[in-house]
């Protein structure tokens, strides 16, 4: 999926000076006067009264001077080619914005600045373009930290401070520089909606977000949602309008201060996560069935990841009654600073290696156990990733990859096996036997592959009756076969079989016409890092 650049749109309203300009008191009366002999120094028109010039009245800045904060982002990215995984990729540009924080910071979105190779920044009357450099960027949650190495670029800027999560109802304003010109834009909107959202950026993490009325347009993604002169969040998604109106949203305030007390360390981990799945109890019936008390408390554990921390711990039919001392209700909400939340969230403002206690029913009898929290790894599989280098290996014109959000996304595959090893891959606990879902994704024509069209789309299952579970064991299986291959995929249907003296002898001829740089990648390693190995080979 596509990054979407959220951007605030505004107008110039001139009520106020439309109301200057009825408010100006008439001109008195003029007494008669002798008409004036005309000269040629002097106009033969009739004397009029004269009107004065309405003066514009400035609107007022509740939030203060946002120019001193504000900043324009310009970056240039390289998006990675998963068709063609040798190739550096394509190269964009966009535009969003970002504002000052403490420590000569600036924050944004992440997907302002994900992929970028070259970012700079520019400032309220200056007309300069200033280098920048990307600190931290947490993609799970949308948001990144920026700065400038230029030591005069912080001077006279103000870091905004933090509020906390606005009332329903509540104004506020939006800040930034969306299409439609280059200063500084402003609209305002009211707060419509405090929930749990899909975060389009990762396509697979949701975090508490706020839903504004503001407008959300490309170009103002990273600014400011301001009210009484603190920010409350980030403008960062919104929907486009065939899907529907005035439908925005910014990341609120706690989301921003656990991602800064994250990066206090020098170091981003990302969210935890229990990794469970659970039903609601808010069925009588159901509720009597399972023993539960008539409090209207208590969610169904439906399964557990066994790559999560609750593992061993957490078990299908516990009914998780309370986390950390809050209520769990039958809708899974409990009470947390005053509003009503998810309990999730309770998990969401921790941080890897903290733990979370649960009181649990089990069988009908309750217990309380303790969970040390970390992100699970297949989870990452159903999310886009970024600043990285897609993994694959090309052999005998054969592109193998693993299965991931990207390379479905890139080859728009209709497999309905494809389909169920990503949407079962965390669910059914695919994973364990295939850690790396293979797929042969394309073939680069060759005399040697002509007939294996067919085979295209197919899961990896063994090779020469080798079970294959990862990309390496693939590589490696290739480099030790020492005549034939014989590669068995998922499901029915004869194997495909390749000669390797054949492959060998197509090697070089395979490369040279497809400007195939390199037959494999097998570390997901930064695309900065891999273009720097490149420059030294």
């Amino acid at each position: 999926m596509k990054r979407i650049l959220v951007l605030i749109y505004a107008t110039f309203l001139f009520g106020p000076v439309l109301d200057a300009q009825e408010s100006t008191p008439a001109p008195p009366p003029m007494e008669p006067q002798a008409p004036e002999r005309p000269g040629p120094w002097r106009s033969t028109s009739p004397a009029q009264a004269a009107v004065p010039v309405p003066v514009p009245i400035a609107p007022p800045k509740p939030n203060g001077p946002i120019q001193k904060s504000l900043v324009r982002i310009t970056a240039t990215s390289v998006e990675p080619d998963y068709k063609a995984p040798w190739n550096a990729g394509g190269l964009e540009r966009g535009v969003g914005a970002g504002f000052v924080i403490s420590g000569n910071r600036i924050m944004t979105n992440a997907h302002v600045v994900a992929n970028s190779r070259y970012v700079t920044v520019e400032r309220d009357g200056d007309p300069n373009k200033y280098p920048a450099k990307v600190q931290f960027i947490a993609n799970d949650c949308d948001l990144a930290v920026i700065t400038v190495p230029a030591p005069d670029f912080f001077k006279n800027m103000l870091p905004l401070q933090f509020g906390g999560i606005p009332t329903l109802e509540s104004t506020v304003s939006a800040y930034g520089y969306p299409i439609g010109g280059e200063r500084m834009s402003v609209t305002t909107g009211i707060v419509s909606r405090v929930d749990f959202q899909l975060y389009t950026h990762s396509s697979v993490d949701q975090h508490l977000a706020i839903q504004i009325s503001a407008q959300i347009n490309p170009g103002n993604s990273g600014g400011p949602v301001m009210q009484d002169a603190k920010v409350v969040g980030v403008a960062f998604q919104g929907y486009s309008g065939d899907v529907a109106q005035g439908v925005a949203y910014m990341i609120p305030t706690p989301v921003i201060k656990r991602f800064l007390q994250d990066i206090g360390n020098g170091h981003y981990d990302e969210y935890p996560d229990l990794a469970i799945t659970y039903a609601k109890l808010q069925n009588p019936a159901q509720r009597r069935f399972l023993g539960l008390k008539e409090d209207d408390r208590g969610v169904l554990v439906s399964s557990v990841v066994a790559a999560g921390p609750s593992n061993g711990i957490l078990y299908p039919g516990d009914v998780l009654l309370a986390i950390d001392g809050h209520p769990i209700a039958s809708d899974a909400n409990v009470e947390l600073d005053g509003e009503h939340a998810q309990f999730e969230e309770v998990v969401e403002r921790k941080f890897k290696g903290d733990s979370v206690k649960l009181d649990v029913l089990r069988n009908k009898q309750p217990t309380t156990v303790s969970i040390k929290l970390y992100k699970p790894w297949p989870y990452s599989v159903q999310g886009h990733s970024y600043d990285v280098r897609p993994r694959y290996v090309l052999y005998g014109g054969l592109l193998f990859q693993p299965l991931n959000l990207d390379m479905l996304e890139a080859y728009r595959t209709a497999d309905l096996r494809v389909r169920h090893f990503f949407e079962y891959f965390v669910l059914d606990q695919l994973y364990v036997q295939h850690p790396d879902v293979i797929v042969l994704t394309n073939i680069l024509p060759d005399p040697i592959n002509t007939y294996l069209a067919p085979y295209r789309g197919g899961i990896v299952d063994e090779i020469n009756g080798k079970k294959i579970r990862t990309l390496d064991e693939l590589a490696k299986a290739f480099t030790d076969s020492q005549d034939r291959l014989v590669i068995r995929m998922i499901g029915d249907g004869p194997p495909l079989v390749l000669d390797r003296k054949q492959v060998e002898a197509a090697r070089e001829r395979i490369m040279t016409r497809y400007n195939v740089l390199k037959e494999q990648n097998l570390e997901e390693q930064p695309a900065s890092k891999a273009a720097e190995q490149a420059n030294k080979t």
